[in-house]
This record gives C-alpha cells, sequence and structure tokens, in this order.
C-alpha cells in the first residue's frame, strides 16, 4: 500500500524521477497512524527550490534509489536546477494542494485506488467504480482494464462526454432500426448476409457450424 503526493509533470520529464518521488512515501497497511503528506511535499518542495540533490534522494523509494544511485540523482537535478527552483517555489505556496493516495495491485493486474480524506482512506477507483484520472496515462489504463473486462459500462465511464453521446447515439439508433428485424430486407450470399438497417446503419452476418453470427455492424 503506497501513498505519494504529486510532483509536477514537468519533473517527470527527466528521466523518470518524478516517478521515484512518487512512491516515496510507503505506508504499511497495518499502520493506525499516517505520516502527513505535507511534511513530504514541504521536504521535497524545500529541497528542489535550492537544488540539494542529497535530500531528494534521501525522499526517493528504495527501488528509485537503487536506480538513479546518488550520482545519477545528482546529475539529474544539476540537469533540471532552474526548473526546480521554479517548482520548488511554487509548491511552497500557501495555495498549493497536497493529495495523498493510495495503491492496493491484484495478481490479475487490477488494482484498487484510495484518496486520503479527513485522516481516512476512501475508494476512488475499482472496477467499474467511476476513477478520476489525473494524467493521460491514468485514462489508458482505465480504458485498457475496461476492454480487458469486456465491461461496456466500464469503457463508457472513461469516454469523453462527447463521445460517449455519439457511441451512445449510435447504439440507440441501431437498436430502433432493429426493432422488427422480420420486416427488413435480408441479401444472402452463402453463408454471408447483408442487412441495410433504418436509420442508416448495416450489419453483417454470417453463417457458422450452421448458427447465423454477427459478423461486423455499423
Amino acid at each position: 500500500m503506497r501513498s505519494a503526493f504529486p510532483v509536477p509533470s514537468a519533473l517527470a520529464a527527466h528521466a523518470g524521477l518524478g516517478l521515484g518521488l512518487l512512491v516515496g512515501l510507503a505506508v504499511g497497511c497495518a499502520q493506525t497512524r499516517l505520516p502527513d503528506p505535507k511534511l513530504a511535499a514541504t521536504r521535497y518542495a524545500e529541497a528542489a527550490r535550492t537544488g540539494d540533490s542529497e535530500r531528494i534522494y534521501a525522499l526517493l523509494s528504495s527501488e528509485a534509489q537503487r536506480d538513479y544511485g546518488r550520482q545519477g540523482t545528482q546529475r539529474l537535478v544539476e540537469q533540471a536546477k532552474a526548473e526546480l527552483s521554479r517548482q520548488g517555489a511554487a509548491l511552497l505556496s500557501p495555495e498549493t494542494r497536497v493529495q495523498a493516495s493510495a495503491e492496493i495491485r491484484f495478481e490479475d493486474g487490477e488494482s484498487a485506488l484510495f484518496d486520503l480524506e479527513d485522516g481516512a482512506f476512501h475508494l476512488s477507483s475499482l472496477g467499474t467504480v467511476p476513477s478520476r484520472p489525473r494524467s493521460p496515462s491514468e485514462a489508458l489504463g482505465d480504458f485498457r482494464r475496461a476492454l480487458a473486462r469486456r465491461s461496456y459500462p466500464a469503457l463508457l465511464g472513461v469516454l469523453s462526454a462527447e463521445t460517449r453521446q455519439a457511441l451512445e447515439g449510435d447504439l440507440k439508433s441501431l437498436v430502433e432500426g432493429l426493432e422488427n428485424p422480420e420486416t427488413l430486407e435480408v441479401k444472402v450470399s452463402g453463408d454471408n448476409a447483408v442487412v441495410q438497417v433504418p436509420g442508416g446503419h448495416q450489419v453483417k452476418l454470417r453463417r457458422e457450424a450452421g448458427v447465423w453470427r454477427v459478423q461486423d455492424f455499423d
């Protein structure tokens, strides 16, 4: 179970350093008292503002420390010193909001995401529960899981409002056009058939082992 504070996306462009910081706050599930994520965020902000690679290295997870090492971290910090200074100053602003989250990964690749609110973790994403992707990669992850589960509700949940309305409109039109299938003209050619459906749709069918199946539709 991990708790993380969001690091500005620009930092992640520097050889993935931001990804290491994202998992820098390890929290055991059995703990009854959680560390304040604002404290870690403040420590990072101060280290970033002053370009202190040692303090930034100390905030990395053990895995990130192994990946980058002290020298690698120092090199990355030197390359992004000016940018880190600006980001550190911005993070120290009174208007900065720190959001902590925890993720549990299951053996099948699925995961449950919780947000820390008022000192307790609350479910924000699990299966068909609507998620709140904070980055394009998280949205793609939701899209992949919806496709893997063959879940139509989950798929609708990851689409934009415009795309969702268009898809639902097309499906509604197709359903209405197929209301009386026995009245539709079916053109059969051997084991293939084509049907023109009212509303501008076309359905293609194919006979497999004596059973007709829908092969394609638009």
